[in-house]
C-alpha cells in the first residue's frame, strides 16, 4: 500500500482542486465540510485512531479522483477530434502539399 502522506497536505490538495472562480474558497460549503471533518478526526491520545486513518484514506482517494478528472478533461479538450477533415487539412497536418488539380476537377489520365 502506498503511503498517504500528511493529512494537512491532503486537505490542502483538496482545497486546491475545489477552488471556484469568482469567490473565495472559504465561502463554499465544501470547504466548511472538509474543515469540520478533518477537525473531528484529529489524532487523539489513542494509540491507533482508525477513524482518522479512514477519513484520510477516503480524502486521498477523492483527491486522486478530482485530479484525474481535471487532467482527463484537459487531455480530452486538447486531443478531441473536431469532426471530419478535408483532404487538404489532413495533408496539411503532416506538412504535405497536394498537387493542384487542373480545372478544379478530378484527375484525368
Amino acid at each position: 500500500m502506498a503511503a498517504l502522506g500528511s493529512p494537512l497536505r491532503t486537505f490542502r490538495g483538496l482545497l486546491r482542486e475545489l477552488r471556484c472562480k469568482g469567490r473565495s474558497y472559504r465561502e463554499t460549503e465544501a470547504y466548511r465540510y472538509l474543515k469540520e471533518a478533518f477537525r473531528a478526526h484529529r489524532v487523539t491520545s489513542e494509540k491507533l485512531c482508525r477513524a482518522q486513518h479512514d477519513l484520510h484514506f477516503q480524502a486521498a482517494t477523492y483527491l486522486c479522483l478530482l485530479r484525474s478528472v481535471r487532467e482527463h478533461l484537459a487531455l480530452h479538450k486538447e486531443y478531441h477530434g473536431k469532426g471530419e477533415r478535408s483532404t487538404e487539412e489532413a495533408a496539411g497536418l503532416v506538412g504535405l502539399k497536394l498537387p493542384q488539380q487542373p480545372g478544379g476537377k478530378g484527375w484525368e489520365p
